[in-house]
């Protein structure tokens, strides 16, 4: 557990790094089918096979959705936290596509950490989604979370 009061010597560091996620082509085809975003780059192997990936890719928004999953490995929750929640993006960029097969892993840098009283804290992560075996990232983003702390 991170206190809050150790949270300003934290900032700029890596604060964690996630297990690595399989993304193969049943999850892609179950996000597709919930999301109702079935478009053949996602679902259609053999059409997939044709494109500029070569293959099926999973949607970004597939990866990003992962984010969580992510942080509860890599991310030490602060100490006397009740919950936390999404608070949303300052930056989000898809910057290569992830071919069905692969294996994503999140890491995570606290670039602020804001108390806004009452227990509220508001932290940003910089999340660099990594592909294994890429050395481009899946993505980056600047994630925001309310972390709410008992007093």
């Amino acid at each position: 557990m991170t206190k809050p009061s150790e949270l300003s010597s934290l900032i700029g560091q890596e604060v964690g790094v996630s297990r690595w996620i399989e993304i193969d082509q049943a999850r892609i085809d179950a996000f597709a089918k919930i999301t109702e975003d079935e478009q053949f780059i996602h679902v259609d192997p053999e059409a997939a096979k044709a494109t500029p990936f070569g293959g099926t890719i999973a949607h970004g928004f597939l990866t990003l959705s992962l984010a969580s999953a992510m942080s509860y490995d890599a991310v030490t929750p602060l100490e006397g936290v009740v919950m936390g929640v999404n608070y949303g993006f300052d930056k989000l960029r898809f910057l290569a596509p992830v071919p069905a097969g692969s294996k994503v892993r999140g890491r995570f840098k606290l670039l602020s950490a804001d108390d806004k009283g009452g227990g509220r804290w508001l932290l940003k992560h910089e999340l660099t989604v990594e592909i294994e075996g890429s050395e481009k990232p899946a993505l980056i983003a600047e994630w925001l979370g309310m972390q709410m702390v008992s007093p």
